[in-house]
């Protein structure tokens, strides 16, 4: 026996009728739309459609989780696409395939990460991520995040961790780019969520940094520690050269010329992605030649405890910490600044050339071409000379003379 169909008007049928009905057949509503119910108590919405001239059938759930309001709409736009040429069968494969945000954050990862300069700057673009974005919309699909969705993530850390909160910001908007490049969306959720949330508090905190004539004990403090030998050279070559940790950590030999006193880093390792030369005083040439009999085969100066990786990047400051000094390795960088400042009469643009800081004003970095370098060495070796001097006394240097 055939089941019985039972042909309707369009929006013929009734909420309560798909609740109760039992008796098997096809109940039709309109755009093709019917409630099959089988002779087992099985029920389904179904949609009989034409694509592209060709008859088909779609399933569109069941009515216990599907309800007739909803049936009626997609089978609307599933009928209003057909008839513009389209493919609702595809579209609903391609819906399909729309990964989640968690997923999508993970494919931009994959993605940049040859890119990034170290595996730390790497690790922060997940971790940042995972701790503030995935619990609230990582299992959302792509194409369903809002701006009230991020606007949520965000105004619980906006004004408690400004920069955090900023750099959270910047990498949904990444993916979320990613997303409308593979053609998911044509929006971004992440635009203008900054002006709908309050003004953040601006004030940088200073790193923290020890007077410059503290400087000579942290290196007879961090001499006598016990810590490896790796990393008491690292930090006070860290420290003479004036350098950023990350510089000094993944220094290679292929990078020195221990001829002509050079430290060439690559633009890759710098901040600035350009090329700097460090002169290299006696002391810091001893130190390397300390550092070529402990290395060993490794091709990194100052090698971690596993001889092919460099030092962890918290390694030089936990050591720093232990010893009793409440300072940032960053901040020797500072001690070295002050002490350029207040002791000796070096231009401002010599000291600021050996930290590989930028001229932010464009007229005068387009002259500004010179590095400045044997000023810079013998800066530097009168840094080093007032770290070895006890009294902290030192004659203040004039070039030019």
């Amino acid at each position: 026996m055939t089941e019985p169909s039972i042909r309707r008007p369009e929006k013929a049928l009734t909420a309560q009728f798909v609740r109760t009905v039992k008796e098997p057949g096809k109940y039709f509503d309109g755009h093709g739309l019917f409630l099959r119910v089988q002779k087992n108590g099985a029920r389904q919405w179904v949609q009989r459609i034409t694509i592209r001239g060709k008859r088909s059938e779609l399933g569109l759930g069941n009515p216990s989780l599907v309800s007739l309001a909803d049936a009626r709409e997609t089978a609307l736009e599933n009928r209003k696409l057909a008839q513009a040429g389209g493919d609702p069968i595809q579209a609903r494969k391609e819906a399909k395939a729309v990964l989640n945000f968690e997923d999508a954050a993970q494919a931009v990862y994959d993605l940049h990460r040859p890119t990034w300069r170290n595996a730390k700057h790497a690790a922060q673009f997940l971790s940042t991520l995972k701790t503030y974005v995935y619990p609230e919309i990582g299992k959302l699909r792509v194409t369903e995040i809002t701006t009230a969705d991020i606007l949520n993530v965000l105004s619980a850390i906006w004004t408690e961790k400004p920069e955090t909160a900023k750099r959270v910001l910047q990498r949904i908007n990444t993916v979320m780019n990613w997303v409308i490049a593979q053609g998911w969306r044509k929006d971004n959720p992440a635009n203008h969520v900054a002006q709908a949330l309050p003004k953040q508090n601006h004030v940088k905190v200073p790193r923290k940094a020890l007077p410059y004539n503290d400087v000579a004990g942290c290196i007879e403090a961090i001499k006598n520690s016990s810590a490896s030998v790796s990393t008491k050279l690292a930090l006070e070559f860290l420290i003479l050269t004036a350098s950023r940790s990350g510089e000094v950590r993944n220094a290679t030999w292929s990078e020195f010329d221990l001829d002509k006193a050079e430290w060439l880093i690559p633009s890759e390792r710098m901040k600035a992605s350009r090329p700097h030369r460090v002169p290299l005083v006696a002391r810091s040439l001893a130190l390397l030649e300390q550092a070529k009999a402990n290395s060993g085969t490794s091709s990194y100066v100052f090698a971690g405890t596993k001889p092919h990786k460099p030092l962890s990047d918290m390694t030089l400051s936990k050591l720093v910490k232990e010893l009793g000094f409440n300072v940032d390795v960053h901040g020797f960088r500072t001690s070295f600044r002050t002490w350029a400042q207040e002791q000796t009469n070096l231009p401002r643009e010599v000291a600021e050339a050996a930290l590989a800081h930028t001229i932010k004003d464009k007229a005068e970095a387009a002259y500004a071409r010179s590095d400045l370098f044997e000023k810079r060495r013998k800066m530097m070796d009168s840094w080093a000379s007032y770290l070895a001097s006890r009294t902290g006394e030192v004659v203040a240097v004039k070039f030019g003379q």
